[in-house]
């Protein structure tokens, strides 16, 4: 049984995902040099286990996105905690009142800033369904759970989003 992704297929996949991969790691881990560090790790990684004739991929972007996935989680466990002021210096603030109510325009920004103070699995499913523009079939094979468990993560983290917006 032969994999169908061939060396093709894997640098079209780098050509349309690797921009979206450091943003969705960029915005969870909120430094560039590592963002960019664990984009390319899971591309090698991902080559590695496309090489194992074994192993088969059929959505590639679940994959890369899965594997990232499990890096970015690595790499928290790793730095266990980290300061407030640390992560100010990098531009990150848990709370922004640049907006005076909810019908107003809210920039990009402004919602990740906001969905920084959110609990990791409403953030994670709300930043992979609106930024990274996965469907919640695509979530759900990333990180581990059902589809259904992905639409609500969702549906609470924005529920949350517009209470911290008003």
């Amino acid at each position: 049984m032969t994999n169908p992704i061939n060396s093709k297929t894997f640098l079209e996949a780098y050509d349309l995902y690797a921009d979206a991969l450091f943003r969705h790691c960029y915005f969870r881990t909120f430094d560039r040099e590592l963002a960019r560090d664990l984009v390319q790790e899971s591309f090698t990684r991902t080559w590695l286990y496309i090489a194992e004739e074994r192993n088969r991929i059929e959505n590639i972007r679940a994959f890369l996105y899965r594997t990232l996935h499990n890096l970015i989680v690595d790499e928290i466990r790793k730095k266990k905690s980290f300061s407030l002021d640390e992560l100010s210096e990098k531009g990150f603030s848990p709370t922004d009142n640049s907006f005076e109510k909810m019908g107003s325009k809210i920039l990009c920004g402004d919602i990740i800033r906001l969905a920084g103070s959110l609990d990791p699995k409403y953030r994670e499913a709300v930043l992979m369904r609106y930024l990274d523009d996965l469907s919640p079939k695509e979530i759900a094979a990333i990180l581990g759970i059902t589809e259904n468990a992905v639409s609500v993560h969702i549906n609470r983290g924005l529920n949350m989003l517009k209470e911290l917006a008003k």
